[in-house]
């Protein structure tokens, strides 16, 4: 085979040149990002992934050289020797990592010519979304974009070599498993093998790694890819991947989260350069739901919840004293707030009713106040509202009511946080906290019964065990379970599991499962209790998520190699498509055509 770099061997990376290396003689290949040609001198910025450098022709120097750097364009890939030179005075270019030296060229071979491309490889890009996914091959030559995969790496890599040294075992689990609805959608595979059966992709690894603990592996681990088909969302893919774990010997939600944030501050320091020095600060559900209004509080920044409902429930403003009865008036504090106008009140009105409120009360503490509701109230009322809402004149205060107090909670956690993203309110650091003591089970109004807040395999808080066969008491059961939040995003979550049989079975019935729905959905998971079951828990991380928080993108497909769009297609392959009638009648398969 012939050479294709006719002697060309790479001796460095783009982005390591320092004012050190003057005078070395040096290969370097990537791609040109960008020429400039200035009559005697061409300089031709050469990117790969480590960064740019300056490669300079001089037509005094080598005439030949010179007509053949006049020939590259934009994005050509090429090889360049040559000897790495100072730049001197305004030469010198403090933008660039690189900015100090450039390569004074000695020879050149163009390795690929290029079309022009469909936009501009650069970070600063206005180009829409949908076009750099079709060619994501070429918006994945931007320097933000290979930073955050290159980020990614280091964070698996973090990973990795914390819980090998803790004692983890990396043990890989099966794509093709059963179907066990519960929760988001499967993504099916049917069986060529099998017509008519069908495979689940996993949502998660969780029943391996459970069984793999009743296995006797006693630690376990694995960068695992899940899916899920469920509608999607800036922080959503239907393939994702997870730092999971798994443990077993441990009955305390703490023998978990003290291995786990050991994990998130290896990898901040060694991807970050970040050190966290204290604990990660513990905060129950209850108070983070009744201070933000959410189970991932944001807590960089104040305009806390407060709670009127026992100011307002024999007020004379209806919407208050109503809600009252069976639910709860709840509000927030804008400090400075009184300066928003009407119309902008009324868009946040707007906002909250995308999370199930009715509408939004305020009053604006101006000179004169203006208020939605005041006039229904007594001045010693006022009053007492303003004293519990911390509020002084300039600030506004908006309120929820209604019946259900998840509909106040979930309204008011999302429009402070926009508040607080309009008015720039959120410091640029990282806040990590533990979410703790989550209920274990949810009611659905809509399905009339209980939903397992995590997962059927988290273990009840033992003090909350009496509470499972009184019906009145099931909303008030805590489970083992703990999320860890950054920033106001859930970053991983996990739980005590149930290893105890009776429990389990008892936890399936609390859901509604019958004893065939059992058998058919987990038979092979019960029996495994039947021959001991160590106790155990574990935790998943987000990786995504991680890379997203750490790297400081705002989309999750910015840290995805090759992404999904909203409706969970790839533009770039043209996935899902059809497939051919043969593989079809292989499969057993007809398709049904819409209409």
């Amino acid at each position: 085979m012939a050479d294709l770099l006719n002697g060309f061997v790479r001796s460095d990376m783009c982005g390591d040149f320092t004012a050190k290396d003057e005078g070395r003689q040096v290969t370097v290949m990537g791609f040109a990002a960008k020429t400039r040609n200035l009559g005697n001198l061409i300089f031709i910025d050469l990117r790969d992934r480590t960064g740019l450098l300056q490669i300079a022709f001089d037509q005094s120097k080598n005439a030949g050289l010179f007509d053949k750097a006049a020939s590259v364009k934009s994005e050509y890939v090429i090889a360049v020797k040559g000897v790495v030179q100072l730049r001197t005075g305004k030469n010198v270019n403090a933008s660039m990592k690189t900015g100090e030296v450039e390569i004074l060229a000695s020879e050149i071979k163009i390795l690929s010519q290029a079309e022009t491309p469909p936009f501009f490889i650069v970070d600063d890009i206005s180009t829409n979304e949908a076009l750099r996914l079709k060619y994501r091959y070429l918006d994945l030559r931007r320097p933000c974009l290979q930073n955050l995969i290159v980020l990614r790496d280091k964070i698996t890599r973090a990973a990795r070599g914390y819980l090998s040294e803790n004692g983890f075992l990396d043990i890989e689990t099966p794509f093709l498993g059963k179907s066990t609805p519960e929760g988001a959608r499967d993504y099916l595979v049917p069986s060529r093998i099998h017509n008519g059966a069908f495979y689940a992709l996993p949502q998660s690894p969780q029943l391996y790694k459970q069984l793999l603990m009743i296995a006797g592996f006693d630690r376990y681990y694995q960068i695992a890819r899940c899916f899920r088909d469920e509608d999607l969302r800036a922080n959503r893919q239907p393939e994702f991947t997870q730092i999971d774990l798994e443990m077993s010997f441990v009955e305390k939600d703490e023998d978990v989260m003290q291995v786990a944030e050991g994990l998130i501050k290896r990898i901040f320091a060694e991807c970050k350069g970040i050190e966290f020095n204290e604990p990660f600060r513990r905060m129950t559900w209850k108070e983070a739901m009744e201070r933000f209004g959410s189970d991932k509080p944001d807590t960089r920044f104040g305009m806390e919840l407060k709670d009127i409902t026992d100011l307002v429930k024999d007020c004379g403003f209806g919407v208050f004293a109503s809600a009252a009865v069976k639910g709860s008036v709840r509000g927030i504090t804008v400090k400075g707030g009184a300066a928003f106008t009407r119309k902008e009140i009324d868009s946040f009105a707007d906002f909250v009713k995308d999370y199930g409120a009715k509408g939004l009360a305020y009053a604006s503490l101006k000179e004169q106040a203006v208020s939605s509701f005041f006039k229904f109230m007594s001045e010693e009322e006022i009053n007492s509202i303003r004293e519990r809402m911390g509020a002084e004149q300039g600030d506004l205060m908006l309120f929820v009511a209604d019946a259900k107090n998840k509909v106040v909670f979930d309204s008011l956690g999302a429009l402070r946080c926009h508040i607080a993203k309009k008015q720039n309110l959120i410091p640029d650091v990282y806040d990590i906290l533990w979410v703790t003591d989550f209920p274990l089970l949810e009611y659905s109004d809509e399905d009339g019964r209980y939903y397992a807040m995590h997962h059927p395999f988290t273990m009840p808080n033992p003090d909350d065990l009496a509470y499972v066969d009184l019906p009145e008491k099931l909303g008030e059961i805590r489970a083992l379970a703990y999320d860890l939040v950054i920033n106001g995003q859930e970053a991983g979550g996990g739980s005590i599991r149930i290893h105890d049989r009776d429990i389990q079975k008892k936890m399936f019935t609390l859901l509604g499962m019958s004893e065939e729905v059992i058998k058919e959905r987990f038979g092979f998971f019960v029996d495994a209790f039947n021959y001991g079951a160590p106790p155990h828990g574990g935790l998943a991380f987000g990786l995504d998520r991680l890379v997203m928080l750490l790297g400081g993108a705002d989309n999750i497909k910015d840290v995805i190699a090759f992404p999904k769009v909203q409706n969970a297609s790839c533009l770039m392959t043209g996935a899902p498509d059809g497939v051919d009638a043969v593989q079809l009648e292989e499969l057993g398969i007809s398709v049904k055509k819409d209409g």
